[in-house]
């Protein structure tokens, strides 16, 4: 598998609500390599091991997105935010409504000379220009969904940059762990799940845990990389390795032996220390039934919750070379 070709067409396929595009084709890839079963927007897959010893590495595969409220007669669309968004960013961004058919829209964008800088912090004062005009109802229904229209690129070196980075590059990386996987005798089971909702609380990796009552568990998602008007001190580093989690909520015994492996093989790595919460899976995955073991992995990424993340190929290898000497020592039996 080509991680950098399978994470474009990732990244442009659409994730939200019963929109099932990127789901479809991590559960058709991961099929190949483990009995896999899909559940709308949520796939998991098994691969057998040796002990009754149950691993589940987790990456949420939905994106963030936008809700249609309102249609107005001249066609201009007043949507809800579906996950996290930062306002700023959205006059003049393209974006793609998916109503009867998919129709391209754009976030109205104020010229400077006539409105000045403006504050952009209530979502229902920008509206998305569908330029159907009185036709836009034909077609767009309340509820519609509404995501960003970026094609991913190649960037310099091994970057790339698109939308639905966060998390699609954590469900790459399993893919390509996965493969790495065929053929390997494994000291315990290993179940990968792709779950839906993680923008909007956590939603598919809570009934997904439940399910399948692992032993143990390892989220990989995304995190915060170095930029200009980042601090140091919040962040990693683009093609630093893997940003191996510790807090109170994680399991530290996975933590170190994490870190242990990295150093042991020289994988390049950091670490990411966070006072409480997470703000991943992991903090719903940890207290599901009795209680799972929980580690954390993430991916650097630039430009969070934007149409322009950034990520640096190496760091998903890096990671997924990592998850694979950790699997084969037994993980944390």
């Amino acid at each position: 598998m080509n991680i950098k070709e399978t994470l474009l067409k990732l990244s442009d396929a659409v994730g939200i609500g019963n929109i099932t595009e990127a789901s479809k084709i991590a559960s058709d890839i991961l099929s190949n390599y483990a009995d896999t079963k899909q559940n709308q927007n949520n796939v998991v897959g098994k691969i057998k091991g040796e002990s009754d010893y149950t691993l589940m590495l987790e990456a949420h595969i939905d994106e963030i997105g936008f809700v249609v409220t309102d249609i107005d007669n001249n066609g201009f669309l007043t949507v809800k935010n579906c996950g996290g968004i930062d306002l700023r960013t959205l006059p003049s961004r393209v974006v793609t409504i998916h109503g009867k058919e998919k129709i391209t829209g754009v976030f109205c964008a104020t010229p400077p000379h006539l409105g000045g800088p403006k504050e952009y912090d209530d979502i229902s004062t920008l509206k998305i220009d569908t330029l159907l005009g009185e036709n836009a109802k034909q077609i767009i229904s309340l509820g519609d969904y509404v995501t960003f229209n970026t094609k991913a690129a190649s960037l310099q070196g091994d970057r790339i940059t698109g939308k639905s980075l966060d998390n699609r590059a954590g469900v790459v990386c399993l893919l390509a762990l996965a493969e790495k996987l065929q053929g390997k005798r494994l000291p315990c089971n290993v179940v990968f799940a792709f779950t839906d909702m993680e923008e909007l609380g956590n939603r598919g990796a809570k009934i997904t845990a439940f399910d399948i009552s692992p032993d143990e568990a390892i989220v990989i998602d995304v995190s915060f990389a170095d930029a200009p008007d980042v601090s140091s001190n919040d962040c990693g580093k683009l093609g630093g390795g893997a940003m191996i989690g510790m807090s109170p909520v994680l399991d530290k015994s996975i933590s170190k032996k994490l870190v242990a492996i990295a150093k042991e093989n020289e994988l390049s790595y950091q670490t990411e220390v966070m006072g409480s919460r997470t703000g991943t899976n992991g903090d719903v995955i940890s207290v599901s039934k009795v209680g799972v073991k929980t580690g954390l992995v993430s991916i650097p990424l630039r430009n969070m919750h934007s149409d322009v993340e950034i990520i640096d190929i190496k760091d998903i290898e890096n990671i997924c070379d990592l998850l694979e000497k950790y699997i084969l020592k037994g993980g944390n039996a």
